[in-house]
């Protein structure tokens, strides 16, 4: 070993935190990132709040949605609202088997049977409330969601025509679960917001899957997706202004998924504004 080598192995070996760089990266992100460290490991502080965000992780995933609760504030909206339950029969299944969480049971398809008899308008839309990974998402991030939403659609309008469905409350569902909803009801579109999957700063992180013309057999390219909903991420407002805008163009120019995107809206096209 040379003696630069054997001195630049002597130099002691600062943390992240400890460098003198300009940008204070902890204040820009959750990320674990610039940690503080004791000797060559990371302090203890940091280390428990590792734990906890696993816990908080875990205890996410296995959660059960309080659906009474979610379906009595929907009522206080006036707004109709139906239970489900996916093929998988409890938490366990859900998370080994996949599928089942993409198919509705026996008893809930029968449920939504009778929508399919009742004449409806052009543009239907249904919204799915749904557990996916996350109950806590679901129950933390939907209604605010729903509320800055549905007045962009601007529902039962004349002008507008969309017509909403009764909402469905979904246990133990996957994103595709939403297709089997809306053959029931035949509805145009699908909107379901859904509990991601937990990362170890965010355990209650909302996505929203938008699907125009959905049917059994669609695939996740053929979807849009606007996530990260939460208090930390993407604001209630402006993922309503997002969703909003899916909706209109899919409707307008009858397309879904990659094949529409927010770079494809025209020069002049009306443009939705977040509301003050």
């Amino acid at each position: 070993m040379s003696g630069d080598d054997q001195a630049i192995s002597r130099a002691p070996r600062a943390s992240l935190s400890q460098t003198s760089s300009p940008l204070n990266l902890r204040a820009l992100t959750s990320a674990r990132v610039a940690l503080d460290s004791a000797g060559v490991s990371i302090t203890t502080r940091h280390a428990l709040e590792f734990s906890l965000a696993h816990a908080q992780a875990r205890d996410a995933v296995h959660s059960a949605l309080n659906v009474a609760s979610l379906m009595a504030a929907l009522r206080q909206r006036n707004l109709a609202v139906i239970s489900v339950h996916s093929a998988a029969r409890d938490r366990i299944e859900y998370l080994r088997r996949p599928d089942l969480g993409r198919s509705l049971s026996a008893a809930s398809a029968a449920v939504l049977q009778p929508a399919t008899n009742n004449q409806q308008p052009a543009t239907v839309l249904s919204f799915i409330l749904a557990d996916g990974l996350s109950a806590l998402a679901v129950e933390r991030h939907a209604l605010p969601l729903l509320d800055a939403l549905l007045p962009l659609l601007r529902i039962d309008e004349p002008n507008e025509n969309w017509q909403l469905a009764p909402i469905v409350v979904a246990e133990q569902a996957r994103v595709a679960l939403g297709d089997e909803i809306a053959e029931a009801f035949h509805a145009d579109a699908t909107v379901i917001f859904i509990g991601e999957r937990p990362g170890l700063s965010s355990p209650d992180s909302l996505g929203a899957y938008i699907t125009w013309a959905p049917h059994r057999g669609r695939t996740d390219a053929e979807r849009n997706c606007v996530s990260n909903i939460r208090s930390e991420g993407l604001d209630y407002a402006t993922a309503g202004v997002k969703i909003a805008w899916y909706l209109n163009e899919g409707r307008r120019l009858g397309l879904t998924g990659v094949a529409l995107r927010e770079l494809d809206i025209p020069n002049d096209a009306p443009q939705l504004t977040r509301p003050e």
